[in-house]
Formats: C-alpha cells, structure tokens, sequence
C-alpha cells in the first residue's frame, strides 16, 4: 500500500475516533441542551450520527493535513546565502485628501 494511501487511513481512523470523543462530550456534558434534544427527539440517532459523522469528517481532514505538513522533505538544504538585511530609504508619497462637509 503506498505511504500516502496509508497515512490518509490512519487519519480517517483517528479523526473518527477523536470526532467520537468529542461528539460524545458535548452529547455527555448537555452543552447547549443537547442532550435534551436528542433525547427528546424521534429523529435524535440521525442527530446523532450526523454529529459524529461531520465532527470525524472535520477532524479527519485536520489530522491529515497536520500530518502531510508535517512529513516535509528530510533530504532537503536548508536556505543558503548571505541573508542580507536590506535597508533602504521610506519613500515620501503625497495623496490628495478631499475634505468634504461631513454632516
């Protein structure tokens, strides 16, 4: 399996699990009523599961970019040069401003 195809699972599974988790605590800790609302609810398992679907989706696609910004090129130079500060003088620009009656 290639390493891409791999990383991009492995952040599907702990975007899922991290998207239980905190669907879990905001339905544990009845943040907002939630609870309450989905509990009293007939359609509240659709709720539900379209919170825990949407969090592990928002969380999955998080993780993996974290991880893709996080792998780089090991084998790459570092920037080389001077590293010259550069210094010049501010440049003086006129605008016209039109000061019109403000009321």
């Amino acid at each position: 399996m290639p390493r891409l195809i791999h990383l991009y699972l492995v952040s599907i599974l702990v975007g899922a699990g991290l998207g239980a988790v905190f669907t879990g605590l905001l339905v544990g800790l009845d943040v907002a009523g939630l609870r309450h609302l989905l509990t009293g609810s007939g359609s509240g398992l659709i709720g539900l599961f379209m919170l825990m679907f949407f969090h592990a989706a928002l969380f999955s696609g998080v993780q993996f970019a974290i991880s893709v910004m996080l792998m780089g090129n090991r084998n790459a130079q570092p920037p080389h040069g001077r590293g010259r500060l550069v210094i010049g003088k501010n440049a003086t620009v006129l605008s016209p401003a039109n000061a019109g009656n403000r009321r």
